[in-house]
């Protein structure tokens, strides 16, 4: 049976006991990672109209940490939110160091993976650097914007708040990261042409996924029993507290 939703400011349920916010994060974070490593080094394509469309693989799941974001913001605060993005920053730089290490490591006699390795966990720093960074600005951005939507929105129109937000977080997300990765080492028309490619596709995908947005987001705040409003919050992006 759902329970009652007490709306709240983030200020009022810090003390607040929450019982499946770890599991969000953990969710997000996973993601985060998972579609750093395995599907941003891969191109694939799909054929519409009997042309083939080339995207990268990733894309595919790393918008998913958009709708996650989303529902951190809408359900726990942007506090909370920009506590989960912090983790997430943190395990993105553990993530570059422990695979540069690896990668660097001489291999054992014998033993033929290290070209394999490479090619999987032997990201171009600059490349890393670039991902880095944008999903910090992105993420911070698109949380901001979900968390004052809602205020303005009164807490209505859920999907204006999930696409807008998405529509400026992954935009300033491509907008760092396209030309920091590859400005000077693709032509500059290639460089435009995928960074708005890929940021279209993102906020279509985050438009498709939006009734399991709805679905999840009632479904938390019903056992949760609060629907935060940042009313109160101080949106500094450099803190970790609740």
């Amino acid at each position: 049976m759902s329970e009652q939703i007490q709306r709240a400011t983030a200020a009022s349920q810090k003390t607040h006991s929450f019982r499946y916010f770890d599991f969000v994060m953990a969710a997000f974070v996973t993601i985060l990672l998972l579609s750093n490593i395995i599907g941003a080094a891969k191109p694939t394509y799909i054929t519409i109209g009997g042309e083939q469309w080339i995207y990268g693989a990733g894309i595919l799941f790393f918008p998913l940490g958009y709708v996650i974001g989303d529902i951190l913001t809408e359900v726990y605060g942007y506090a909370r939110a920009r506590r989960v993005i912090w983790a997430g920053f943190g395990a993105m730089l553990f993530m570059a160091f422990m695979s540069w290490v690896v990668v660097s490591l001489p291999p054992a006699d014998g033993w033929e993976g290290q070209a394999a390795y490479e090619s999987v966990f032997g990201q171009v720093p600059r490349i890393v650097a670039a991902s880095i960074i944008a999903f910090w600005a992105g993420e911070f951005v698109n949380s901001y914007v979900m968390a004052r939507m809602k205020v303005w929105t009164q807490g209505k129109m859920l999907w204006s708040r999930t696409i807008g937000s998405t529509v400026v977080g992954q935009g300033v997300d491509s907008l760092i990261f396209y030309p920091l990765a590859f400005w000077g080492v693709w032509e500059t028309s290639a460089v435009l042409t995928v960074m708005a490619t890929n940021w279209l596709l993102k906020v279509l995908w985050e438009a498709v996924l939006t009734p399991v947005t709805y679905i999840v987001i009632g479904w938390l705040k019903s056992r949760e029993g609060v629907d935060i409003y940042d009313e109160q919050t101080n949106f500094t992006p450099f803190s970790t507290s609740t």
